[in-house]
């Protein structure tokens, strides 16, 4: 039997850490809108032109075209964190987040050598999409082996922080790139930052030693440690004969539809909304970025409040509060409120990253952390099935050419998923 450690040991931390370094490179995924606002920027299937210089090989596409890799991107994602935590639980992190790692920068440099819709889809969305969900099964769990439950929120939300805040950077980043080398060249140049920084910051990783029992929560005199009451080991197989596990599915489809929706269009709305501010017209990246920064802030603040107030509550309120925002939107855009529609953006994605630090938590609550990663993978299932929201939407743009449609549907599914998550209770094992 292991012994409970006094406190948390350096190594923990260096481990969290290290994976949000990951994360910042696997995270390209968040600032796809820059691209799109490119590739969806003149008349269907003329070439496209950069500050005059012509892309080679590519043209433009219509809005649901310009989804399509994006979709693809996230679905593979999805469906790829199922062996990555199988990969993660039985190799260990370090070699699950370099695989996952190199093989992102691999489909980024495809995509840009094929300059092409389908090598966007080969090397972005497949290629990419299997990379990213390797790569991100790896370091969250790993990182939550290392602490107690009581911890789980903060933890879970800084190391997924990492995935949230890459837009922050890779947006203008990005931008730069398409503008002053272009198109091929912003994915094949990426693609090779991204192999250096996760191979470095790979090796960090690692579960904790055999036997090691993370610190209990501090108590109060004479008080019970409640934090310290260990969760119940759910194999997977356990697992998926629980209907909360479906309900999870659930929560997770329902928080991140209506990220997705709003992070693949992000660019394009503000383009909309901003006809009026020149500035920010030219530079609609800014709100990828600054999008970027409030996914990363509400995975951390959203991760360290349900710690507080518990997991369910937390996503009743980030729920209903984004809810009203989608609502919202389509009367700010028609307003052209910049402000406004900075404000509900900001909501919008940190709703969509406190999502993404809630639902390991609750899964590892629920499940317990043995089997963590394989069972994350599987409750990830949810997340990539949001990815059909953005790919409706675009269809729905093409015929309507507005968002208006695609936003209320989106804030009724949330609405759903916030009422679900109100009757949804921790499975007991006999």
């Amino acid at each position: 039997m292991g012994t409970q450690a006094s406190e948390v040991p350096a190594k923990a931390w260096v481990v969290t850490f290290a994976g949000m370094a990951c994360n910042l490179c696997l995270g390209i995924l968040y600032a796809w809108s820059v691209w799109k606002g490119v590739l969806i920027g003149g008349k269907l299937g003329d070439p496209i032109v950069i500050k005059g210089v012509v892309q080679e090989g590519w043209v433009y596409l219509t809005d649901a075209q310009a989804t399509v890799a994006y979709t693809v991107c996230g679905l593979v994602f999805a469906v790829f964190m199922i062996p990555g935590g199988r990969i993660q639980d039985k190799y260990g992190p370090k070699f699950g987040a370099t695989l996952g790692g190199l093989l992102l920068a691999v489909g980024c440099i495809v995509a840009g050598l094929m300059h092409s819709f389908t090598g966007l889809i080969i090397g972005y969305g497949i290629l990419g999409g299997i990379g990213m969900g390797i790569g991100y099964a790896a370091p969250t769990p790993a990182a939550l082996k290392w602490f107690g439950p009581h911890k789980r929120g903060m933890i879970a939300g800084i190391v997924v922080a990492g995935y949230g805040a890459a837009a922050l950077y890779i947006a203008p980043l990005g931008q730069f790139l398409i503008d002053n080398y272009g198109l091929s060249a912003s994915f094949i140049y990426l693609g090779i930052f991204f192999a250096v920084v996760v191979v470095i910051a790979g090796q960090f990783l690692s579960n904790p030693p055999a036997g090691y029992v993370p610190p209990a929560a501090p108590v109060s005199a004479g008080a019970p440690a409640k934090a310290a009451t260990a969760t119940a080991d759910w194999a997977p197989s356990e697992m998926l004969g629980k209907w909360q596990f479906y309900a999870l599915v659930l929560l997770f489809i329902g928080s991140a539809q209506s990220g997705l929706l709003i992070i693949g269009n992000a660019a394009p709305i503000l383009g909309k909304t901003a006809k009026a501010v020149p500035f920010l017209a030219a530079n609609i990246w800014i709100i990828a970025s600054f999008g970027g920064l409030m996914n990363a802030l509400g995975r951390i603040g959203t991760g360290m409040y349900s710690d507080k107030i518990g997991r369910r509550n937390a996503y009743l309120v980030n729920g209903i509060i984004s809810a009203i925002c989608l609502l919202a939107l389509p009367h700010i855009i028609d307003a052209q409120s910049v402000p406004l529609l900075f404000l509900a953006v900001a909501i919008a994605y940190w709703q969509y990253g406190g999502g993404l630090s809630l639902l390991p938590t609750f899964t590892a609550d629920f499940f317990g952390s043995k089997h963590m990663g394989a069972n994350y993978g599987f409750v990830f299932l949810g997340w990539g099935l949001g990815f059909l929201m953005p790919l409706l939407a675009g269809y729905i743009k093409d015929w309507t050419h507005s968002y208006t449609t695609s936003l209320y549907i989106s804030a009724t599914i949330l609405i759903v998923a916030v009422i679900l998550c109100a009757i949804t209770k921790k499975p007991v094992k006999e």
